[in-house]
């Protein structure tokens, strides 16, 4: 199969890495494990937001008409946002989701996204993701704030 096809997405799926946010652990080595040990093409999301030093910054993943591997039987019309750390026991930090807000902010006006249409990959899915402790609801709160 190819991973490359091109696509015009209709919706945002918000994921959270499961790892702590560090030098061990990071969009490289989320990199590192799509493409080595799972044997996919490029990473499966197309954007992260981790901490880089001091600051919380955005990363690029897949090219944002690419479809992506981050959640299954959404792919062909859905980008993939990764807030790199484990929101199962804490949750994000507001900077790093003043981060990603900005993210999503620009895929809904670049692609005409309304935000009922950015959902937690736990919706199509039975895991925890973007974990327990990520408020979408104050996720959206930023978004309709940043308008």
């Amino acid at each position: 199969m190819n991973e490359f096809l091109r696509m015009t997405p209709d919706k945002i799926i918000v994921h959270h890495s499961l790892t702590a946010d560090g030098q061990e652990v990071s969009w490289g080595a989320i990199r590192r494990y799509h493409v080595h040990t799972l044997g996919w093409d490029a990473i499966g999301y197309h954007a992260g937001v981790e901490l880089a030093r001091d600051d919380y910054e955005a990363l690029m993943g897949r090219p944002w008409d690419v479809i992506g591997a981050h959640a299954q039987g959404q792919n062909l019309h859905s980008l993939g946002i990764c807030f790199v750390g484990n929101f199962d026991i804490t949750p994000p930090p507001e900077a790093q989701l003043e981060v990603g807000v900005s993210v999503i902010k620009l895929w809904m006006r670049l692609f005409n996204i309304p935000s009922s249409e950015i959902y937690p990959h736990s919706h199509f899915s039975q895991k925890t993701c973007p974990g327990l402790m990520f408020d979408m609801d104050h996720l959206r709160e930023l978004i309709a704030c940043h308008t």
